[in-house]
């Protein structure tokens, strides 16, 4: 299928699509008046939330948007937290909103998810959105951002059209991966969803053309589990504890063995480095795309 092996640097093709996104927004604005607008909420001040809200932020702001953040208190109530998604619904200056998750326990995920206005849900998780998706109905609807990402990094190596391929999602999450295995039907793959409790995981892989994997689980996907010539997609974020000199650190690894795959495999996505700057700048193409809906403008590609 394919010969010359390749990591996949997430981080150069998001600056590539993050320029793209400036250069339209500055089209945007000048031809309409209008500027993409992006309502974060943060709820608690759990640390990596923390960190990923202003990562966003400052992409947005980069972008050259409007940019808001909303920072609720841990104990703020669930009609609190639904008072301010439907403040930012009726704002026409805001074209998306982010809910970040996970939520309090006291608060419920779903019902914050049914609030934000369908047209704003730049996340891609209203039921609405996701019913879209799951009918190919790719033009009137949001992607989730990393199953977006994923599939703009396949198609940049493999073109549009992945006709005759065969693909598997190890992952079943409403997220990543049943989405993940719509987009890769509707581009004419053969889809097989799987997940940690499939039987025979490894049969499976090895007779498969692109392997996109999100389960949580270090390191899980070995060198022999993948075809010669396979593309790899590591969705996968794992914290994981290591000791140099006598001082314990952290560092992130995939699901992947990443060293491994590279053996066999001709494109494997590194962790980090791979999907996560992808799914921020899908974000930020999500809401360029609602304020060009908004406005009536065409919607760029990338």
């Amino acid at each position: 299928m394919i010969t010359k092996k390749k990591r996949i640097d997430g981080q150069v093709i998001a600056r590539d699509v993050i320029s793209s996104i400036q250069s339209e927004t500055k089209k945007l604005i000048q031809e309409t008046h209008v500027t993409p607008g992006l309502a974060v909420i943060l709820v608690g001040e759990n640390p990596a939330s923390l960190i990923y809200v202003a990562s966003k932020s400052q992409k947005a702001n980069d972008c050259g948007f409007h940019s808001i953040q909303r920072t609720l208190p841990a104990d703020s109530t669930e009609e609190e937290v639904l008072n301010h998604i439907r403040k930012l619904n009726d704002d026409q200056t805001i074209h998306g909103i982010l809910v970040q998750l996970p939520l309090p326990d006291h608060i419920n995920e779903k019902t914050v998810i049914q609030t934000v206005a369908a047209e704003k849900d730049v996340d891609g998780f209203h039921p609405l959105n996701v019913g879209k998706l799951g009918r190919g109905d790719l033009s009137s609807t949001f992607i989730p951002c990393t199953p977006a990402g994923v599939m703009l990094l396949i198609r940049r190596f493999l073109g549009d059209d992945l006709s005759g391929l065969n693909a598997i999602v190890i992952g079943r999450s409403n997220i990543v991966g049943k989405p993940m295995a719509h987009l890769l039907l509707n581009a004419n793959c053969t889809v097989t969803i799987a997940h940690s409790q499939t039987n025979n995981l490894s049969k499976l892989t090895r007779i498969t053309d692109i392997v996109v994997v999100a389960v949580g689980q270090p390191q899980m996907v070995k060198r022999d589990w993948i075809k010669p010539g396979a593309m790899v997609i590591d969705v996968g974020i794992n914290r994981i504890v290591t000791s140099e000199h006598g001082e314990r650190k952290f560092r992130l690894i995939g699901d992947v063995d990443y060293e491994g795959a590279l053996v066999n495999a001709a494109y494997v996505t590194p962790v980090p480095g791979g999907v996560g700057p992808m799914t921020v700048a899908l974000l930020m193409a999500n809401t360029l795309a609602s304020a060009c809906r908004f406005a009536g403008y065409k919607i760029p590609k990338f």
